[in-house]
């Protein structure tokens, strides 16, 4: 299923190393002919979204095709306005001059006299106009290369073949909402690949959860065949620095497997899988756990005892929730196990966790959060407590041989509730109840 790695080098722009193409032209080609361009029709790809992995992957897009300009155009889309406060000119401006590679391209952009005015406070930078130097407001520690930036979403997405979701889940419908719109004219539906996180719960007609790929649809009205979900053991700054890592591409069989040839390279290399909701459903799962993952590791001092036993009963819990909520699951093993084990090891929910638990961040403070983004996982854990509360799922307590709601089966969950959205300020805060 995973075919052969075909390799991937970087272009021109990318960490100043030189281009070589390896294959890369005739992937490219592969894909116009099954979307059905002709000689000179561009093959239009936009990411909706500028967080870190958005803004990774679009990166690394323009890195692999990026210089076939007259086949390809690789945009992202991210909302304007957003400044760039004091401190993090200063940090960007330490970043910038700690790498001579950097510093060069932006002397020869006439760029970098901008992020001095900045650094001095003589100027006020925005999100997007640094995005365009490569540089993702929720990541200045790893440059990316240039990109084309796009303020506008309808001149992004309204002639788009393919977009890439990089929104968090709580965006998502919204936006998607907006570009329906735009689409009305259409008469092909675009591909759409999602690459968030997280769910609602609905409770209407019966209870059952919404993953972003059902919030796309549902929003657009694109076939759902047509929308796939990317997921994986994805830390995006290790993987723009060529850390090997791998992803599965979830949906229907047509395009899930020229799309995993498309986006695979040496060092990322992309599976492809039928089963869209499990891989939804654990890349929520994965979040929520991350939260819980971090306070363990912070409130423990990093001890491997108690982070291997709350592996264990995180796992467990995973399990019996994805069994209830999808039909013959893939078991938590290879690329979601992995995805697991990397997101509660490292990544902005277990971090998330780790400065709750320190007291160094506060739940007052929202789950947007500074240089981090959206923390994924505590609307995550709102929804999945909510879903798993209803009477009306209740399965048979092992023990006390009567039948209960589902949360009541899942301590960690239910502590995380009460910690992250109860808001319940106490001693025991961080104690499952395993």
């Amino acid at each position: 299923m995973v075919g052969s790695p075909d390799g991937i080098a970087d272009n021109m722009y990318s960490n100043g190393a030189a281009h070589n193409s390896n294959g890369a032209d005739e992937k490219l080609d592969e894909l116009r002919r099954l979307l059905g361009k002709a000689e000179g029709d561009q093959l239009k790809i936009v990411g909706v979204g500028a967080g870190a992995w958005g803004s990774v992957f679009a990166a690394l897009l323009q890195d692999s095709y990026g210089h076939f300009r007259e086949k390809v155009q690789i945009r992202i889309w991210r909302r304007p306005g957003r400044s760039v406060d004091r401190s993090t000119a200063e940090h960007l401006f330490e970043v910038i001059n700690s790498r001579e590679d950097i510093l060069r391209r932006l002397i020869r952009r006439c760029a970098y006299l901008k992020y001095v005015e900045a650094r001095l406070g003589d100027r006020i930078l925005y999100a997007d106009e640094i995005l365009k130097d490569g540089f993702c407001l929720n990541m200045i520690d790893t440059p990316l290369c240039p990109l084309k930036v796009v303020t506008n979403l309808q001149e992004a997405v309204w002639d788009a073949d393919i977009v890439v979701n990089g929104l968090p889940s709580t965006e998502t419908r919204e936006v998607f909402e907006e570009i329906r719109r735009y689409w009305k004219e259409r008469i092909m539906a675009p591909i759409i690949i999602s690459l968030t996180k997280g769910i609602e719960a609905a409770l209407e007609p019966v209870p059952h959860i919404i993953t972003p790929t059902q919030m796309i649809s549902r929003a657009t009205g694109v076939p759902v065949e047509n929308i796939l979900y990317l997921g994986g053991p994805n830390i995006a700054s290790e993987i723009y620095n060529k850390e090997y890592a791998n992803a599965r591409i979830c949906g229907a069989e047509k395009w899930r497997k020229p799309l995993a040839k498309f986006l695979r390279q040496p060092h990322f290399i992309v599976w492809d899988n039928s089963d869209l909701v499990t891989h939804e459903v654990m890349g929520g799962l994965k979040n929520v756990y991350a939260i819980g993952a971090g306070m363990v590791a912070a409130l423990t001092n990093e001890s491997a005892t108690s982070k291997s036993v709350y592996f264990a009963h995180c796992t467990s819990e995973m399990i019996f929730i994805t069994h209830l909520l999808a039909k013959d699951p893939e078991k938590l093993a290879g690329p979601l196990l992995a995805d697991t084990y990397v997101t509660l090891l490292k990544g902005r929910n277990a971090w998330y966790g780790q400065m709750l638990a320190k007291g160094q961040i506060s739940l007052d403070m929202g789950d947007s959060i500074k240089g981090k983004g959206m923390i994924q996982g505590v609307s995550a854990v709102g929804a999945f407590y909510e879903l798993l509360s209803q009477s009306c799922l209740s399965v048979l307590h092992p023990e006390e041989n009567k039948p209960v709601a589902p949360a009541e089966l899942c301590p960690i969950l239910k502590t995380l509730y009460k910690i992250l959205i109860r808001s319940i300020r106490s001693v025991t805060w961080f104690e499952p109840e395993f």
